[in-house]
């Protein structure tokens, strides 16, 4: 599949995965910004992956990151940066989402686990009595947070002004 295949809405999305559970595969949601790819991302999303059989990624829209991430954001546009995440290999798909969390999400979807980066524990996850619920388990995983696309703004920003 294209790398702009496995860009979804809603719709197809739910019905790819309801495709999928009838092979019994588990389903992963994993979301973000992923505004600047990184190192961080890749490892997180890597690590979203081995929760189970498909890796479904939530890209935030430019409006819910503008609201999350504040003014100057996002870098790229929501197209841009959910093509650069449907390119790795171990995202099978993406749909943009406008909401500020992944709830609506994880209630249309039912995916088996919710993936979140260690920037979170169990018990700080926004979505958590919602996937208790819905009996979806959640999952931290990736590597420590070291790296941010905040981070790598500024040293950037640092070494044009300076």
């Amino acid at each position: 599949m294209d790398t702009r295949g496995k860009i979804l809405s809603l719709s197809a999305l739910r019905q790819r995965l309801a495709e999928r559970r009838r092979c019994a595969e588990r389903i992963v949601l994993a979301n973000g910004c992923f505004d600047l790819l990184h190192v961080g991302h890749i490892r997180y999303l890597e690590g979203a992956r081995h929760e189970g059989d498909v890796l479904v990624v939530g890209v935030n829209s430019d409006a819910s990151e503008r609201a999350l991430k504040g003014g100057g954001r996002p870098i790229l546009p929501q197209q841009a940066r959910a093509e650069l995440v449907a390119a790795l290999k171990v995202v099978d798909y993406v749909l943009i989402f406008d909401e500020p969390d992944v709830a609506a999400l994880l209630t249309a979807l039912r995916p088996d686990v919710h993936a979140k980066g260690t920037d979170y524990t169990v018990r700080t996850v926004p979505e958590r009595e919602l996937a208790a619920r819905l009996g979806v388990r959640v999952a931290i995983v990736g590597d420590p947070k070291r790296h941010s696309t905040r981070d790598l703004l500024t040293r950037v920003r640092e070494s044009v002004h300076g």
